[in-house]
């Protein structure tokens, strides 16, 4: 007897598979909840005076877990007994939860051993439940702690990004295609999508897009790291007045490592021009920091500029969106107009232009995004705007990057492909003077003599050779390329030694002045009937001349003619050879 494995039927198998995927998603908000509880636990029990019992740690932990998803909190314990919000949302810790969830999505979307794919929708909403589920249980765990959760903010970000992080590892599992849209998306999207030229424009923009944000955030971190170096010596005073142990300081090294990519987006905001507010009466641009700022004690908070005019050097920030507009440029331009690629595969100016444009909308969107994210409310009152603006700075990147990233686009595109061009390019002649067409006539020219193979040339008969023959010498590349192709005829190979060697033979025949026959060919009566064959053959055209040479002209001639290359040196010495008594034009 053979043993089988058991068959589920099919509905029980999709609800394993969905079962699968819901524990998949509490286990991921598990995790990261988990590892985050462990550190502050680990401070908690290292610290000399500690607040409050472990409880409390857990419920703090839960607390900064939901800030990492963008929930906002509330510190009830305030001077004022109001209670203060907190908004600022360290992005680093976001990068551990959407990972995780990340990661979930792309597990249970994952084909199994036979090759079945499950269904997309199904773990998308199972993945993104079960991780909802933690969430809402870690909220009402932190709901009696130091920093309770805002419940409106759980349907929106926290919700948000994890159905997008969700989303991402579903889309991840199916290998990241670039559609087809789904039935209930519009038709003209979905006729749009279907076609490959709009999805290799979509891709580029949405390459270039990425190349800009990421180029802003680059310089961002720049400027904030010069501008911390500058006061590096406040930034140190900051850090050891905040605590005087080891452990509180090492909770302030981790809360400023967590918010170093906050930094480089307050520095992207400062020099895209509308720059961050230092609360709400005061506000930091590369023209300089007006108002009253209410900053609190913090070591990456000594990086703000002084009250006051600005310098050259905080004029320098504003390189960072130029030089963010030209990375777009440059990643639509390796699509647009390659450096290495033919002539006819280049886009039009207006794709371009318009892939560009398109490119600096989606780099500020993701701008005012991000940079919406790294600010935030800090406390009630001054404090209640901190960090750059979204609103501002989307609107200010997108200029930035369509001002000068479109004509850069169209100035490089020109410069490519102009006339003649680079000689790099493999569309481009070498020679100079010649047309891209001509070059790819030559080419095409060149590749059919390749592939055809060699021919008996025709011989003619050795009497009617008109002059010694020349010697076999290769033709030149451009001649035999600009002749006209009217007259090939395909050949077949010969054996290709005795042919060479009857050409050696013919030819050192011809040098003594013998013909194929063994006869002379400059000799008298060879000459004479040579003469009168082609007198007959005129039809009564030629003059009788005579067959000799006057002796007024014979004294003028030569008294030997040297070996002649062409057929007019060779007459020439047939004219010498007229001389003893033979016709002094010979054919």
């Amino acid at each position: 007897m053979t043993e089988r494995s058991p068959m589920l039927p099919p509905e029980r198998t999709r609800t394993l598979i969905l079962a699968s995927a819901l524990l998949r998603g509490a286990v991921a908000a598990g995790l990261g909840l988990g590892s985050l509880a462990v550190l502050v636990t680990v401070l908690w029990i290292s610290s000399p005076y500690p607040d409050s019992g472990p409880g409390g740690a857990l419920r703090t932990a839960a607390g900064i877990w939901l800030l990492a998803h963008g929930a906002e909190l509330l510190r009830p314990d305030t001077l004022s007994g109001v209670p203060a919000p907190v908004g600022v949302v360290p992005l680093l810790l976001v990068a551990g939860p959407v990972w995780l969830a990340h990661r979930a999505a792309r597990d249970a979307a994952e084909p199994d051993e036979a090759g079945r794919r499950p269904s997309q929708a199904g773990v998308f909403c199972a993945v993104t439940a079960g991780y909802l589920l933690v969430v809402a249980g870690a909220a009402a765990y932190a709901r009696g702690g130091s920093l309770r959760v805002v419940p409106e903010t759980l349907a929106f970000p926290v919700a948000l990004v994890v159905a997008g992080a969700a989303a991402a590892g579903v889309w991840t599992a199916a290998g990241r295609p670039f559609g087809p849209l789904p039935s209930w998306a519009p038709l003209v999207l979905q006729e749009a999508m279907a076609r490959t030229l709009f999805r290799d424009r979509a891709e580029a923009v949405c390459r270039a897009a990425a190349t800009g944000a990421a180029a802003l955030l680059g310089g961002g971190a720049l400027v904030a790291a010069v501008a911390l170096g500058r006061n590096a010596a406040a930034a140190q005073e900051s850090f050891l007045v905040l605590s005087g142990d080891w452990s509180g300081r090492t909770a302030v090294l981790l809360l400023a490592v967590a918010l170093v990519p906050n930094a480089a987006l307050w520095g992207a905001a400062y020099g895209l021009g509308p720059g961050f507010a230092l609360g709400t009466g005061a506000t930091a641009t590369p023209l300089g920091l007006s108002g009253t700022p209410a900053v609190p004690d913090f070591p990456l908070l000594a990086a703000v500029p002084e009250p006051g005019a600005a310098t050259p050097l905080n004029w320098a920030a504003c390189a960072v969106p130029v030089v963010a507009a030209l990375a777009v440029a440059w990643c639509v331009l390796r699509r647009a107009a390659p450096a290495d690629g033919p002539r006819a595969r280049a886009w039009s100016p207006r794709e371009t232009a318009l892939t560009t444009g398109l490119a600096a909308l989606g780099c500020g969107a993701l701008m005012a995004l991000l940079t919406a994210a790294a600010g935030g409310p800090l406390g009630t009152g001054a404090l209640g705007t901190f960090g750059p603006v979204g609103w501002l700075a989307g609107p200010a990147a997108l200029a930035w990057t369509a001002i000068v990233g479109v004509p850069a686009a169209l100035l490089v595109r020109l410069w490519r492909l102009r006339e003649p061009g680079w000689a790099w390019r493999r569309d481009v002649p070498e020679e100079t003077g010649k047309t891209p067409e001509e070059a790819g006539e030559r080419e095409e020219k060149r590749k059919r003599a390749k592939k055809a193979a060699p021919v008996e040339p025709k011989r003619a008969a050795a009497s009617a050779a008109p002059a010694t023959p020349e010697p076999v010498t290769a033709p030149d590349g451009d001649a035999m390329d600009d002749d006209d192709d009217a007259g090939f005829e395909p050949y077949d190979f010969l054996p290709t030694d005795p042919w060479h060697e009857h050409e050696k033979d013919r030819h050192e025949k011809d040098l003594r002045g013998k013909d194929l026959h063994g006869k002379d060919w400059h000799g008298k009566d060879e000459r004479e009937a040579r003469w009168a064959s082609l007198k007959q053959g005129s039809g009564g055209l030629m003059a009788d001349f005579p067959a000799h040479i006057p002796a007024a002209l014979r004294s003028d001639e030569p008294s030997a003619a040297p070996a002649a290359d062409d057929g007019r040196s060779a007459q020439g010495a047939q004219g010498t050879q007229g001389a003893q008594g033979t016709p002094g034009a010979t054919p």
